[in-house]
């Protein structure tokens, strides 16, 4: 400091009107403001602006009823929450704001009715922001959802697995059984209701695969491929499992990063969510298969953990899934479907591969919305 400069005076802390002054100016977490008994702003703090993004000549004189949202404004919220004040003695809640750019967030305020000589003069009101806390408190609650559909996922895979080996044993059994007896006999009628039962334990060997597949338990063979090409592989297969009342689109980004999976598997699990829009399109509509790369999260890990993946999304304008209903579609021999017109695995298969290949799955269907669900399988890291 210049010897030719002195000192500022020091702050008279016993200036009370001085000393709240600098109190108000020095909080910028908080908006804390005067209204008046109608309503209007009568002083403004730096946390206002800070907040809400008004200067305060841009704000005092003008009423309060410009930070709340529209819809609120015409139901008429703005002065009700003042005339609770008047009448209760404080207003205390949470409700979305609107800044000075248009921009919302939700606000923690409290409003008191200032009072003189018994006759109501303003309002004391402060306003504070937790956008944040709010957006960490969902995002929490977003995870222990998802933590706990894993972990009961994960129980009904152990329970399903036990179950598809004890299964398969038994088919084993009867499929041997069939081939000693179509061995030992000549019988063309018999050899008919052979050939009729080896179909049905056929039948039985794929249901039980696809129960072991939801479970994790069976053994993937897995190579390094480029999805694009292996989806274009089966364009001309999908196609017509689409049908032909039904349009059919393809939507794949370019140059799209490898992934280590079970071509097969991959194959089928494409296949059964087209025959799932197919089946929900009986009169006719649109599916369509995207494919694009996604930075994300397996859903029971911490935000912070993310991870390039390639997703496969097969999408339809159907009539979509109930949300009541919608917790429940990946789980083995659950449908949404009459009973003879599905064995409820598909969307199984679905799931445990994407599991057993260190993805997930996703699906959106907003009621009349269509249906989407998404395969999002990890980038392989030493391609």
């Amino acid at each position: 400091m210049s010897s030719n400069q002195s000192p500022a005076p020091p702050v008279d802390l016993a200036d009370e009107p001085r000393q709240f002054a600098m109190l108000l100016n020095s909080v910028i977490d908080y908006a804390i403001y005067m209204l008046d008994a109608e309503g209007y702003v009568r002083t403004w703090n730096p946390g206002g602006t800070r907040i809400k993004g008004y200067q305060a000549d841009e704000v005092i004189g003008t009423h309060f009823s410009r930070f709340y949202t529209p819809d609120d404004v015409r139901e008429g919220v703005p002065m009700r929450n003042l005339r609770t004040a008047e009448t209760e003695g404080r207003f205390s809640a949470d409700g979305w704001r609107v800044r000075r750019d248009g921009s919302r967030f939700l606000a923690s305020v409290v409003i008191d009715p200032i009072w003189n000589e018994g006759r109501l003069i303003g309002f004391a009101k402060i306003t504070r922001d937790i956008t944040e806390r709010h957006e960490a408190e969902q995002q929490l609650q977003a995870t222990h959802v998802a933590l706990f559909q894993a972990q009961k996922m994960e129980a009904i895979g152990l329970l399903t697995l036990g179950l598809a080996h004890d299964f398969n044993n038994l088919l084993t059994v009867v499929i041997n059984s069939l081939d000693v007896i179509g061995g030992r006999t000549e019988d063309k009628k018999i050899a008919r209701v052979l050939e009729t039962a080896m179909r049905a334990a056929d039948r039985g060997v794929l249901l039980t695969r696809q129960l072991l597949t939801f479970g994790r338990g069976q053994a993937l063979m897995a190579e390094t491929i480029n999805l694009n090409d292996l989806i274009l592989d089966n364009r001309d297969l999908l196609r017509r499992a689409a049908a032909d009342q039904v349009d059919f689109h393809m939507d794949l980004a370019a140059d799209l990063p490898q992934v280590a999976i079970d071509r097969g598997q991959f194959e089928a699990a494409i296949l059964n969510l087209v025959s799932n829009s197919r089946d929900s399109l009986p009169d006719g509509g649109r599916i369509s298969i995207r494919t694009f790369l996604r930075h994300t999260r397996l859903p029971q890990e911490p935000p912070q953990v993310e991870r390039p993946y390639i997703c496969t999304e097969v999408t339809d304008n159907g009539p979509g899934i109930p949300a009541e209903h919608q917790a429940r579609v990946f789980e083995p021999f659950f449908t949404t479907k009459d009973v003879g017109r599905g064995s409820g695995l598909g969307l199984s298969q679905v799931f445990g591969f994407a599991s057993q290949s260190g993805g997930f799955t996703e699906l959106h269907s907003p009621p009349g919305g269509g249906t989407t669900v998404c395969i999002c399988l990890p980038v392989c890291e030493n391609p």
